[in-house]
């Protein structure tokens, strides 16, 4: 994808030279593989319209992201962590342990959790308790629970295709597989019944039941994939029978491989990420340390740079890319600017 260079004025934000005292002048960055090709485009552009070298952007996974930047304060840890997943409470803890008291929490944006497959394939329309019934280790037969018998997407639901269940799912440290597991698996374990009996079989621990829906058969059915979607994609070229989950914008950068399925009969696109409709979507953040600012020469200039309108408004080229715009990006603007760390966990 081509990318014009913006100018400062565009911007109006005014490039300035790297003269912080630091032995570091490059912003370090790591985290999300979905986060990943939109920080890398904010990068780019950055070096090319600012006095300050091009941040360096790695993946690794959300998780993995975020307690690399909780190891402590000083240039020799990263200042920005990417994540498709909301920072969760360990985290934070963490952090304070190692002395980062003050994390920026910045919203860039919406993505969409999809389910592709092969495009010459058949078509699926799935739901949520489709995907249970496939992939989990316990299903409910006759009102109780039992080994998941299921072989072919038509024995989980009788309109799907008679194919053999092979699905390819994010490892368990991305953030992708935190929204896979919450608005797949548990809203699946719901719809058929199975979280009830977990709980009542849990003594009404929830916590457990839950636990219990993400538990997922080990004969070789649901493969999880630690590596970013490109080694998915690969899984499915190899796998033509398979499905794969995906974020939105990669798929759209694929469609010339790859067909999306419904869920819960809507189609994913920006349209129905935007209005709510599709029931698969999930924030984009990134984490700021904040004790970084001031410090890492165009740490600020970066973070206010990627939430500009330029960048991350809907005509910007992070929309381009597939990323669904923030409604409420003006409120994270006035929040990046102001340097508000963020608050307690709701």
């Amino acid at each position: 994808m081509s990318f014009v260079k913006l100018t400062a004025s565009a911007l109006a934000i005014a490039a300035v030279s790297a003269t912080a005292a630091s032995a570091r002048d490059q912003i370090q960055i790591a985290g999300s593989s979905t986060v990943l090709p939109y920080a890398t485009i904010v990068a780019e552009a950055f070096g090319e319209n600012f006095d300050f070298p091009t941040p360096v952007v790695e993946g690794g996974g959300s998780g993995a992201g975020r307690k690399k930047m909780c190891e402590g304060v000083g240039e020799n840890t990263i200042d920005i962590a990417n994540s498709s997943s909301r920072i969760k409470q360990s985290d934070i803890d963490l952090c304070a342990t190692n002395g980062i008291n003050e994390i920026m929490e910045v919203r860039i944006g919406y993505d969409g959790i999809v389910f592709a497959s092969d495009i010459n394939g058949p078509e699926f329309a799935f739901t949520p308790a489709d995907w249970f019934s496939a992939l989990a280790a316990k299903v409910v037969v006759d009102g109780k629970l039992v080994d998941n018998p299921n072989k072919t997407w038509a024995d989980v639901n009788g309109d799907l295709a008679d194919q053999e269940i092979l699905a390819f799912i994010p490892g368990t440290k991305h953030g992708t597989r935190e929204v896979f597991d919450k608005k797949v698996l548990e809203a699946g374990c719901k719809a058929t019944g199975a979280y009830d009996i977990f709980e009542e079989a849990n003594d009404g621990d929830a916590k457990k039941a839950k636990k219990a829906c993400h538990a997922l058969r080990t004969d070789g059915v649901s493969v999880d994939i630690d590596g970013d979607y490109t080694e998915t994609l690969a899984r499915l070229e190899a796998n033509p029978q398979a499905v794969g989950v995906f974020g939105l914008s990669f798929y759209e950068n694929n469609t010339d491989k790859l067909q999306v399925a419904t869920m819960g009969s809507v189609v994913p696109s920006t349209e129905s990420i935007a209005t709510g409709e599709y029931p698969v979507s999930r924030p984009l953040f990134f984490y700021v340390k904040k004790a970084h600012l001031g410090v890492i020469p165009g740490l600020q200039e970066y973070i206010d740079f990627f939430v500009s309108d330029e960048i991350a408004g809907p005509d910007g080229p992070l929309a381009e890319y597939g990323l669904v715009s923030d409604p409420e990006l003006a409120k994270t603007q006035e929040m990046v600017a102001a340097g508000t760390p963020m608050g307690p966990l709701n």
